[in-house]
């Protein structure tokens, strides 16, 4: 069967989409490691290395003091942040939307750091990991040009207040629920059901954002789950306004594929089987035969997998294994029965939900 595999994808032919291939070669302790490594024709392309080294520390919480309790109005992370690694990779999305947003921060001549990005789109759809990793990928490919320490800054809403000084840490800066926590107040207030002091917060970072803009080295991204609660003003200062949607069934596939591969590597799926992509089952036209039984299968569930969010998707195998399996190993073909149930169990949870609601 893995011969078969193997003469199948030889067949294939291989297509570059880039003509630039970024390998990057990161250090954490003494170990050197490479990844992102596209079997290309080098000579053809232009070749950029990006050598930098993990941050371990993990994140600072700035706190708000308050009369009664501390409230946590914002983190920041010293990139590169180990955390953060990888995740980059680990996004899959229907469109372009990696680099749609990319584009906004840099491209080959010169940097666009003045750019903004708004990414709207149901929860669980990957937006604030998108950004996090958008950063990271920023700090990396950037660093020979503004250093090899970078700041990246994460506000959270804590009682409709932040603190607008720590904002003047250069580098990227995410504003998560405060798009619509305090944007929306403005609307609020026309309607006479906000107090004036909320309107004041408002015009406040508006007016924070647009003196952030003026430094060449600070990106702002944002991201809101109700789009119709932004304000005006604040979407027309975004220059990028994507919207990202729960997946579809080819990202659903390669999401799974994604983990099978990762659980096939911790040899918690043995023996190791092969498993055709979404694109190698396309060009047999979905002939089962013993080479593409399984990830005919795994097409199957991940079709009954579509309405599910991002965030839980990732989330199923590991209660596949936590409630069906319960074996330090399983074959693939009992873990995909396993994921099968597991998928089913999400869809009648969220109907017995929903009587309740």
């Amino acid at each position: 069967m893995d011969e078969a595999v193997g003469d199948l994808k030889q067949a294939l032919p291989c297509v570059a989409e880039s003509p630039t291939v970024h390998v990057e070669v990161h250090q954490r302790g003494s170990s050197w490691k490479c990844v992102s490594i596209l079997p290309i024709d080098l000579s053809a392309c232009t070749v950029a290395l990006h050598i930098f080294q993990l941050n371990e520390d993990g994140p600072s919480s700035e706190n708000l003091e308050e009369e009664t309790e501390n409230l946590t109005a914002a983190n920041h992370w010293v990139l590169h942040a180990a955390e953060f690694h990888g995740l980059w990779d680990s996004l899959v999305y229907d469109v372009e939307v990696k680099s749609h947003v990319s584009c906004c921060a840099f491209s080959q001549n010169a940097l666009l750091f003045e750019e903004e990005p708004l990414l709207f789109c149901p929860p669980g759809t990957g937006k604030t990991s998108l950004c996090k990793a958008l950063a990271q990928k920023l700090t990396i490919r950037l660093s020979s040009r503004h250093g090899n320490t970078h700041s990246f800054i994460f506000f959270t809403c804590s009682g409709g207040r932040i603190p607008i000084a720590a904002c003047e840490v250069p580098g990227p800066v995410l504003f998560d629920p405060i798009v619509e926590s305090l944007t929306a107040a403005r609307n609020a207030c026309r309607a006479g059901t906000e107090p004036s002091d909320a309107i004041r917060v408002v015009n406040a970072v508006l007016t924070q954002i647009d003196q952030i803009k003026r430094h060449s080295s600070v990106v702002i991204l944002t991201t809101s789950n109700i789009t119709e609660k932004i304000d005006v003003a604040f979407v027309d200062r975004a220059d990028i306004k994507q919207y990202i949607g729960p997946p579809s069934a080819a990202a659903i596939f390669k999401i799974y594929l994604s983990c099978l591969e990762e659980l096939m590597k911790c040899q918690i799926i043995y023996p190791r089987q092969q498993l055709l992509t979404l694109r190698e089952l396309e060009m047999i036209g979905f002939i089962e035969n013993n080479v593409s039984k399984l990830s005919l299968l795994l097409n199957d569930i991940s079709r009954k997998s579509e309405g599910l969010s991002g965030r839980v998707l990732r989330k199923l195998p590991f209660l596949a294994h936590a409630l069906y399996v319960q074996a330090p190993t399983v074959t693939i073909e009992g873990f995909l029965q396993a994921l099968s149930l597991a998928v089913d169990k999400q869809f009648e949870e969220r109907k017995k939900l929903a009587a309740y609601i």
